[in-house]
């Protein structure tokens, strides 16, 4: 089984800047993609970022694009997302989560394990 832990929550005002962290522990067998994704109440869950397990292709959804930042620590079971110029509708869950695969995919569907989430608040 493998375990995925968030770090970095919090709240911040708007303009403001948080770092979330991710570590994979467990039964992590071979290369895989990371990705970040969030959900706001009352609605579905959305693609926020990917990496592939190198750290040299990264994914951003358009609404975090130049924001947001994904990375791999130099330990490859970590990833951060440094997020800046936060936006009170970055508001949300986030949520990391691993995909077995070369490329990370924006589709929650194709992830194989998910962490608990990390409160994510942004004020105006």
């Amino acid at each position: 089984q493998v375990q995925l832990v968030e770090s970095g929550g919090g709240l911040v005002q708007a303009g403001g800047s948080l770092r979330l962290s991710c570590a994979a522990s467990g039964r992590t067998f071979g290369n895989y993609a990371m990705g970040w994704f969030r959900q706001a109440p009352g609605k579905e869950r959305e693609f926020v970022a990917a990496i592939n397990w190198s750290g040299r292709s990264t994914y951003y959804a358009d609404s975090v694009k130049g924001r947001f930042t994904i990375s791999r620590g130099n330990a490859k079971n970590t990833v951060n997302l440094q997020m800046n110029s936060l936006k009170p509708e970055d508001t949300a869950v986030y949520y990391c989560a691993l995909d077995y695969t070369t490329q990370p995919s924006t589709s929650s569907r194709n992830y194989d394990y998910w962490g608990q989430g990390t409160q994510v608040t942004v004020s105006s």
